[in-house]
């Protein structure tokens, strides 16, 4: 691994998060899969040797239970999901190297291979724990077979993680309160013997770890408080039979009811063998294509290349739900065993949709086959995946800002661009190139977004990719109206065709550019501008060479939707949202007592716990009781976390007469780096409180459960009194 900007001389691999094959893909799963893609292809397009790989997670315990409750093996309901994914992902251009899975042999052997050189290295050991168990149904409850209260924040946890509150990895035993999620039945805890990985003798590596780590910031931040607050060792084994064996098939004895011992048969836990096929996949690859093509063990196994003895360039892009096993027990387990670290995360935020969580139990999303069967194109949806917001923050779907933006910024900038200038140029001239070369002032923007570009992939962010792009058609768009060619043909012949070469030469910059966007539509133009070969196989160095084929007849690459559609969309999906919610009224009138069952996969969160918009209260207050309220705006001038809370921030706010400490908890829903400068309103008069050790005083204000926080539309300065 190296830090210099790409492109390198090393091996990179990208990976995405592994989908969980348990349930079907919706938008909210594609935005990491289209990051992925979209930034792999972008390596490319800078001349980066890259592999793009990925595989589906067939183990741990939602698929053996959903597999029971379907009456077929997990293998074989695993199996299913995963050539559906297979299947799924080239329908949205999200291109695989090479696409694996945790069950199959390569994954299995190295698996096993890579746990016992964690035990040769001496970093496993043997440990009596509390396993939750079931004694009506006489059965242990590893991870998803049990759920309780979390022991760290109090919310609603599943057994191996607080995915409702604090989003911590949970160990067995740890979970509060435990109940089955088989029977219902109220859970206790018996001893078991289980194997161990010593992550906390990585602590001092792992600071240091973040310390190089790039990517986004959230998967840099939020790993040091767990660190801070002092790492526990990874219990990496769990009491099943769907899984990889430990290796050796070693067997234990363990106290059972009445005093008896008898053998424990032990799989290792699904986050074991789940980032393991990263490599996996990449020697699937390497095997099909040749060493020669791509070496995975020059990328992933350190002095494996006198030329690199650190590997390669490993870039993660995951869902921000999985980033303390990409950021803490993925790379001790590399560290430990001699593999290459990853040189960057990319945490994604999450989908929402109409400012709620997606619901699968509810059917309360856009699902992946949905949007195909409405007749959409993937690359506009790639587009709005990619460039809607920051990688890290979330981003809300509705089908009027699809449209919005597709209208906008596809058809209306991009599209228009390339149509209008294509079109006058093939019913103009026979050929390309029409004039001898690209005049200076396009060259320069050809060149400054070229630049952009680079830069984008070494900020590791896909919005700017697309914003590179949109930015260069809209000065073609400016070009071509200020220079009118139209005007020129019969009075400067040779300055309009220096024009139409101009703006020819400025769709070819867009073609290579936007590839890893939208690559089906830029295949298409490149085809459209008669240049030879794919528009896949380029470097960004073609965006400066110039138009060289016969322009054939252009066509409109986007199309243009709707309101007429857009309502239709909306109904079609209100509808459906509605039906499926009065559906699960009547179960839950019918069985109160039975649980939901609803699993998220390895990469998204489900949002079964989102409310409808509070109804406007009744209670009034009079004009003098307003008036008590001190509320002013104010300017955040520090934000840094406190130890011991995984949500609080502690702020240094202007408040224009002063600046004060104001304890908010914004932690996991904003970027912290990026608050310094924002202006905030603030209610100066609230009652100071401390919290975690920290005098607070005053409030923050923001909108809902993400935080949107109040600012001013024009420059108030802090210390204005809001009225």
């Amino acid at each position: 691994m190296s830090h210099d900007d790409f492109p390198t001389d090393r091996p990179a691999v990208v990976t995405c998060g592994l989908p969980y094959a348990n349930g079907d893909l919706h938008i909210g799963h594609l935005r990491t899969y289209v990051g992925g893609d979209v930034y792999s292809r972008a390596l490319e397009r800078l001349g980066q040797e890259t592999a793009f790989v990925s595989g589906s997670d067939m183990h741990g315990t939602p698929v053996a239970v959903n597999a029971d409750q379907e009456g077929v093996s997990p293998e074989a309901f695993a199996l299913d999901w995963h050539e559906t994914y297979a299947a799924t992902f080239p329908k949205f251009n999200v291109e695989f190297d090479n696409y694996g899975h945790t069950h199959d042999e390569t994954n299995t052997e190295t698996t096993q291979q890579l746990v016992r050189d964690l035990d040769e290295a001496g970093h496993l050991y043997e440990k009596e724990i509390m396993v939750a168990y079931d004694p009506v149904d006489d059965q242990y409850l590893p991870d998803r077979y049990v759920e309780g209260t979390c022991p760290y924040c109090g919310a609603h946890a599943r057994g191996d993680e607080c995915d409702e509150g604090c989003q911590r990895h949970l160990e067995p035993g740890e979970v509060e309160d435990p109940v089955s999620t088989i029977s219902g039945n109220p859970a206790e805890y018996r001893e078991r013997t289980h194997k161990f990985f010593e992550v906390s003798a990585f602590s001092e590596y792992l600071s240091g770890f973040l310390d190089r780590l790039e990517g986004t910031s959230n998967a840099r931040n939020q790993p040091r408080e767990w660190i801070e607050q002092g790492l526990q060792d990874w219990c990496i084994t769990r009491d099943m039979d769907w899984g990889i064996d430990y290796p050796g098939g070693e067997a234990t004895e363990s106290p059972r009811e009445g005093g008896e011992a008898a053998e424990q048969d032990l799989v290792l836990y699904v986050w074991v063998d789940a980032p393991i096929e990263y490599i996996s996949s990449t020697k699937q690859y390497s095997e099909r294509v040749g060493a020669d093509a791509f070496d995975w063990e020059a990328a992933w196994t350190e002095n494996a290349s006198d030329a690199h003895p650190e590997g390669g360039e490993i870039v993660h892009v995951i869902g921000r739900d999985i980033i303390q096993h990409h950021t803490i027990f993925w790379p001790a387990m590399l560290e430990a065993t001699d593999h290459t670290e990853p040189r960057a995360v990319m945490a994604s935020g999450f989908v929402t949709l109409g400012g709620k969580g997606f619901s699968t139990s509810r059917d309360r999303a856009v699902w992946a086959d949905e949007y195909l069967d409405e007749g959409f194109h993937p690359d506009p949806l790639r587009y709005y995946l990619a460039t809607n917001g920051g990688f890290q923050q979330d981003v809300d779907f509705s089908w009027e800002k699809f449209a919005d933006r597709v209208n906008t910024e596809l058809v209306g900038t991009v599209g228009n661009f390339l149509y209008r200038s294509l079109l006058f140029a093939h019913r103009n001239y026979d050929e390309a190139p029409i004039a001898d070369a690209t005049s200076e002032e396009v060259a320069e923007r050809i060149d400054e977004a070229i630049a952009d570009v680079e830069a984008a992939v070494n900020d590791y962010s896909v919005r700017a990719l697309g914003d590179a792009v949109t930015g260069l058609a809209r000065f073609g768009n400016e070009y071509i109206q200020r220079s009118e060619p139209w005007n020129l043909v019969d009075d400067d012949p040779d300055e309009a065709a220096q024009v139409i070469h101009d703006c020819v030469a400025i769709a070819k910059a867009i073609a290579v550019l936007f590839e890893p966007i939208a690559p089906e539509k830029c295949e298409r133009l490149w085809e459209q501008l008669g240049e030879d070969g794919s528009v896949h196989e380029v470097t960004v160095e073609a965006a400066r060479e110039g138009p060289a084929g016969d322009l054939a007849e252009p066509t409109e690459l986007f199309e243009q939707i709707e309101d007429e559609r857009v309502e239709a969309l909306n109904e079609k999906l209100e509808s459906r949202i509605a039906e499926a919610e009065d559906d699960d009224a009547d179960e839950d009138a019918d069985d109160s007592d039975e649980t939901d069952g609803d699993e998220t996969d390895g990469d998204e969160t489900d949002g079964d716990d989102m409310t409808d918009i509070e109804p406007l209260s009744d209670d009034r207050i009079s004009f003098d009781q307003f008036q008590d309220l001190d509320i002013r705006v104010g300017k955040i001038e520090e934000a840094e976390g406190i130890e011991g809370a995984d949500d609080l921030l502690r702020l240094r706010v202007d408040l224009g007469a002063e600046t004060r400490t104001i304890v908010a908890g914004l932690k996991q829903l904003h970027d912290v780096e990026n608050l310094p400068d924002t202006k905030v309103i603030v209610l100066a008069n609230m009652e100071k409180a401390e919290l975690f050790g920290v005098e607070s005083n005053g409030m923050v204000l923001a909108a809902g459960e993400e935080a949107d926080l109040l600012t001013t539309y024009e420059d108030a300065v802090p210390g204005t009194k809001v009225k």
